[in-house]
């Protein structure tokens, strides 16, 4: 560039400039109009650079651009797992504080013992009647006997959904039940509250939320499948409250299980008065085994530790217990306390199969791939559930594929599309299947669903590639590149056994019968308008170059073309001849690449339509033909036709498909017919 050029670079550029000052004092020192112009077109050089130089710079700078992209990409990976993880960390946390929680609130349960005597049964009920009182709709729940009053205080209740406050509220623990009422907006006399809600402590369970300010001293009580948030008035009203509810609920519990062992030994006095004496040996034995059986800790908590494990997405733990309990109760005999039991834990199978089904539904987030199913699947294949597993899975595969090839940007070039179709959709395939082998190796009759499954997504990646490739007229010779990668794409499968190609081929025969019959259409109505033109002169190539062009363009197609080539730039054929042959042995390789065996007839008969064409031509053209020189050269390309032409086309037939072309032979003895017979007046059909 100029230094007049830099100059003004600089001054365009400085932090400073003021474009109207600078086009006033432009004007006041040009002494006329092509001073502006000049300038003008100084600027104007300026602008053509600098945007010249930016072109440059994107172009530089393209491949960072899409390798940043890709490293976004990862990162956004990298990131849903860490989210995950983080979840997994948060609910142990979450575990340990509460472990934490009860062992704390078992040492300020033993020091309030300890400095409190224990009020009377007599004073804690009348405290309820008290209560009660001011509770509008609840003079029913002193109907219970010896029912008491625990704890009570005032919260205020949260939206799960959208965590928005929905009103003040005032809960009445008791030893059996948490009672909820709503404030009175209008009192009357003595009563604050209306009745709301009255829970049985075995029907809910209790999970601490973490504080996420400004939402802070939370709590949550699952009735699944609704569940309900509360707020304390300070995180240490929510601490007693926690440690408050729980111990209620274990001393519950326990009272239940002491209550059905004192009722064991009740059964030998009823039997003394009965006059039958295998009362003492049948009956009583039996009842005292069964509250053995089931009166162990852990089994009488199991029900409300599955409504934990399910509230923190502890799959695993939930379906551990469940196994613990199974394998336990297989040798028990089926009593009517075994069945209560079961049918307790039968209602928490049911939520936590409705929970893990949601996991696996197209409406979660598809970006982790099969690996992210493998969870909530291998807990459903424990719980029996193999069927519905498999289908989940299946169905949440088949919405990510179907995601992916609808996001999947169509490009200007139907080649590169292709690639890149080809490699998304075969790529899930194959993660697909090795993930489908890993989780349901023991479940061999899934495997039928799979095939049925990959049928479909075969058909659906067909849909997406016959709407690019054929539905667009799409030359041929694309059309059969594009096969051929789809092709070399459906053999990767075979590494896992899984070989899709017959299917693909069923699912394109179709498509590719209707393009070779509509480019055999083009051929012929080309060569037969060649035809109609024909004068039955040399071909003249005018350079070096063209012929030597030729030359290559004959050899690449393994023809002999030496022989044919005259003085000069001179070829001893007809244009029609040279246009014809270069034509159909284009159409010949290009079919080869789409050939199935179900396309074999239909390949043979428009390779055998299209040179009888040319057949045709010459026998019509011989006939005719009256000057001597001219029928000679119209003999000359006969003979190429015969002797170097379809040899080639039936040998490259052969050798790709691996059968004779017996049609194509029995034009070649025609052609023989016209070359040894040129005055015949029997005309080729």
């Amino acid at each position: 560039m100029s230094e007049t050029g830099n100059r003004l670079r600089k001054l365009l550029e400085s932090p400073n400039f003021d474009p109207q000052t600078y086009v006033k004092q432009l004007s006041q020192q040009s002494d006329g109009d092509r001073d502006l112009q000049e300038h003008r077109q100084k600027i104007q050089n300026l602008a053509d650079e600098t945007a010249q130089n930016l072109k440059k710079n994107v172009y530089k700078n393209y491949r960072q651009f899409i390798e940043t992209a890709k490293e976004i990409s990862y990162l956004e990976s990298e990131m849903y797992q860490l989210s995950h993880i983080l979840t997994e960390q948060k609910s142990i946390m979450e575990s340990i504080t509460q472990a934490l929680l009860s062992t704390d609130k078992d040492e300020t349960s033993k020091e309030m013992q300890a400095a409190f005597p224990k009020e009377t049964e007599e004073v804690k009920q009348r405290a309820l009647t008290s209560l009660l009182e001011k509770v509008e709709g609840a003079k029913n729940i002193m109907d219970i006997p010896g029912r008491h009053l625990v704890y009570n205080g005032d919260l205020f209740e949260f939206d799960v959904d959208n965590m928005s406050p929905i009103q003040k509220v005032h809960a009445f623990l008791m030893n059996d039940c948490l009672l909820i009422a709503t404030w009175l907006p209008n009192r009357r006399g003595t009563v604050k509250y209306k009745y709301s809600d009255l829970y049985d402590l075995e029907s809910f369970a209790v999970v601490n939320v973490k504080d996420n300010p400004p939402m802070k001293d939370m709590f949550k009580i699952l009735m699944f499948p609704d569940s309900r948030i509360f707020q304390a008035e300070n995180s240490k009203v929510k601490k007693e409250w926690l440690e408050i509810l729980d111990e209620t609920k274990k001393n519950k519990v326990s009272k239940d299980r002491h209550k059905k062992e004192e009722e064991a030994p009740t059964s030998p006095i009823r039997s003394e008065v009965s006059t039958n004496p295998f009362d003492l040996e049948d009956e009583d034995p039996a009842d005292a085994e069964e509250s053995a059986e089931l009166g162990i800790e852990w089994i009488q908590e199991l029900p409300e530790d599955l409504d934990v494990c399910i509230a923190q997405r502890d799959f695993e733990g939930a379906v551990d217990l469940l196994d613990k309990l199974n394998e336990y109760l297989k040798d028990q005999p089926s009593t009517q306390k075994v069945k209560e039991l079961r049918s307790k834990v039968d209602e928490r199978v049911r939520q936590l199969t409705e929970v893990l089904v949601f996991e696996l539904s197209p409406d979660r987030s598809l970006r982790g791939g099969p690996k992210a199913t493998r969870r909530a699947v291998s807990q459903l294949i424990r719980l029996g559930q193999s069927t519905k597993a498999c289908e989940l899975f299946l169905k949440n595969r088949a919405a990510a594929v179907q995601t992916a090839i609808r996001q999947l940007r169509i490009e200007g070039a139907t080649l590169l599309y292709i690639h890149k179709l080809c490699n998304i959709f075969f790529t899930s395939l194959l993660e697909t299947a090795k993930e489908f082998e890993m989780d349901f190796a023991g479940n061999t009759g899934c495997y039928s669903a799979f095939v049925v499954w990959s049928r479909s997504a075969m058909k659906m990646f067909v849909d997406a590639f016959s709407k690019q490739v054929f539905d667009s007229k799409e030359s041929l010779s694309t059309a059969a590149e594009c096969v051929k990668v789809a092709k070399e794409h459906c053999q990767q499968l075979t590494e896992i056994g899984l070989d899709l190609t017959f299917m693909l081929q069923s699912l394109l025969v179709k498509d590719i019968r209707a393009a070779l019959q509509s480019q055999k259409d083009i051929i012929i109505e080309a060569t037969k308008h060649r035809n109609s033109e024909e004068m039955w002169r040399r071909m003249n190539l005018m350079t070096p170059e063209a012929l030597a062009k030729l030359m290559e363009e004959m050899h690449s197609c393994g023809i002999s073309f030496q022989q044919y080539t005259g003085d000069g730039c001179w070829v001893n054929l007809s244009y029609t001849m040279v246009a014809f042959t270069k034509q159909m042995m284009s159409f010949l390789e290009e079919g080869l690449k789409l050939y199935f065996p179900e396309l074999h007839m239909v390949l043979l008969e428009s390779l055998r339509e299209i040179i009888l064409v040319a057949v045709q031509h010459v026998d019509y053209s011989l006939r005719c033909e009256q000057d001597p020189e001219k029928k000679s050269f119209i003999l000359q390309n006969v003979t190429f036709l015969h002797d170097t032409v379809l040899p080639v086309v039936e040998r490259r037939f052969e050798e790709s498909v691996g059968k004779p072309a017996k049609q194509l032979q029995d034009l070649r003895k025609s052609t023989r017919q016209v070359r040894v017979n040129p005055d015949s007046t029997t005309s080729l059909v």
